[in-house]
């Protein structure tokens, strides 16, 4: 079981690195194209790609999946092979109805939407504020096709299929890597070729994942069956779901719309920032969310109360044995990185200085973002959306109060800085909830697990802080120099981690999951 777990988990980490690092080239290559503060293209297209992409979370990747999995594991495990097929089919029609009306109203309404979203483009800046809203109508359509694929990915994922569904998004990256060096240039605004290349994504993406429903013969047919029993479970756990777990970016249209007042790049350097850090919650924290999701709701439709337990602890330990270094690592060489991926053709020294800055602040909420990653589908899987939703209010407002307390103080670090304590509100009370409803209990070795832990992050740090020397080292030198550089130091942190993590104590064994 644990070998399975993990194989499915390195495999989805897997695509998803590969992922993560396409979309890191894809944004070296917007980030030359655009840079930030000097021109209102990077600027805009942030603001434009946030909206369907912030409704794709919710449609999506976000409330649909994790409502979904949970009831169509539970038609796989109780009821027969046509009906599970009937769900999927009703609540694919619903789903496409759905969605090409919002996609309609919002290329309709698009103005209004990058009013309200980034007020300050139309109070300061009316030229940003049309190329924003232009940008907005070819992106928009993104959102149907997208939310189809996580669909698609949801279904794959309960069969264990997990690759096929954490490949899909190269294909976003691809398209704006060949937008980028082969559409911009021949365009009178380059940044609009940026805004094809998403639509032309969304297309692909959703072509991409037919073969493979259709070998696994779940292909949908899609029926407008809003009655159907099925399809109102799946709508009733989404409702309070679309809040709950669209929390994380709903704080993010928070900063924007704030950071929209700020001078011009606060906006792509939040961005930027933001990129690196969703490399390691990418990598880890959703591919171990997207394998323990299915599992955790077997677990509870076999009435497993204990095999839960363990699989949420087991979840929790490897969280914590790659959140921790990874955020102190990511610290230290924070500067390094951002020069290493961005500072190439408009992305200047300034925008070094202002995208490292975010990037420290949002990293105080590293471990606590992977965690939720892990606590969210302790109660997903339990057909329990509405508390993640009461915890994710607790966590807005939060933002909300503290982005307003640091903004002016600390500008969009402020803003930064506000959503990683957010996180760990959000992560401390799904934590506190478990516990209390004695869904999770913790079992033995824990102190000496983050002691272990703990003394190889103190030595992996002390070795790197000493090793990667000033910034002005980095940005004097060539790219390829800079990545050698930057490579080398990944690795003799990760090997300084490992060893010291060896000589504690601390074997493969430790991290075995618990059966009953």
């Amino acid at each position: 079981m644990t070998r399975k777990l993990l194989q499915s988990t390195a495999l989805t980490g897997a695509m998803t690195l590969v992922s993560r690092i396409t979309g890191l080239i894809r944004d070296m290559a917007m980030a030359s194209l655009m840079g930030a503060g000097a021109s209102v293209a990077a600027d805009a297209f942030y603001v434009a790609f946030r909206i369907p992409n912030f409704l794709r979370r919710i449609f999506g990747e976000g409330a649909l999946s994790q409502a979904f999995v949970p009831v169509f594991a539970e038609y796989r495990a109780r009821k027969s092979p046509e009906e599970a097929q009937r769900l999927i089919d009703n609540v694919t029609g619903v789903l496409s109805v759905a969605l090409f009306a919002v996609t309609l109203i919002g290329v309709v309404v698009a103005p209004l939407l990058v009013w309200v979203l980034a007020p300050g483009f139309a109070v300061q800046e009316p030229q940003k504020y049309q190329l924003t809203v232009a940008m907005l109508r070819v992106m928009f359509p993104y959102l149907f096709f997208i939310s189809l694929v996580a669909l698609a990915g949801g279904i794959l994922n309960t069969l264990g299929k997990f690759g096929v569904a954490a490949f899909t998004p190269v294909l976003l990256n691809l398209a704006l890597i060949g937008a980028a060096l082969w559409l911009a240039p021949y365009l009178d605004q380059p940044a609009m070729g940026l805004a094809w290349g998403v639509f032309i994504a969304g297309v692909a993406q959703l072509l991409f994942q037919i073969p493979y429903l259709r070998r696994v013969g779940l292909l949908p047919r899609p029926r407008f069956r809003w009655r159907d029993d099925g399809v109102s479970r799946v709508m009733k756990l989404m409702l309070p779901g679309i809040f709950g777990v669209s929390v994380a970016q709903i704080n993010l249209l928070v900063n924007t719309v704030l950071a929209s007042f700020l001078v011009t790049g606060s906006v792509s350097w939040l961005y930027y920032a933001d990129r690196v850090m969703e490399f390691p919650i990418g990598v880890f924290g959703i591919a171990l969310g997207t394998v323990v999701l299915p599992q955790l709701s077997q677990k509870h439709a076999s009435a497993s109360v204990d095999d839960f337990s363990h699989l949420l602890d087991w979840g929790l330990r490897l969280a914590f044995i790659i959140s921790i270094p990874a955020c102190a690592a990511l610290i230290v060489l924070a500067g390094p990185i951002v020069i290493t991926l961005f500072h190439h053709g408009k992305f200047d020294a300034n925008d070094v200085t202002m995208s490292v800055q975010a990037l420290i602040a949002f990293l105080v909420g590293l471990v606590p973002f992977i965690l939720i990653r892990i606590l969210a589908p302790g109660f997903y899987a339990r057909h329990d959306t509405a508390t993640p939703a009461r915890v994710g209010v607790y966590s807005l407002i939060t933002n909300i109060v503290l982005s307003l307390l640091f903004v002016y103080p600390l500008a969009h670090t402020g803003l930064a800085l506000a959503t990683s304590i957010a996180a760990v509100v959000n992560a401390g009370l799904l934590y506190r909830i478990l516990r209390q409803q004695g869904v999770y209990r913790p079992l033995v070795g824990w102190s000496r697990f983050f002691g272990r832990v703990g003394v190889a992050t103190v030595a992996m740090a002390g070795a790197l802080t000493w090793g990667v020397g000033g910034l002005e080292a980095w940005l004097s030198a060539p790219s390829l120099e800079r990545a050698a550089r930057l490579a080398f130091w990944i690795l003799v942190g990760s090997v300084v981690y490992g060893a010291v993590l060896l000589l504690s104590g601390m074997r493969p064994a430790h991290l075995k999951l618990k059966t009953s």
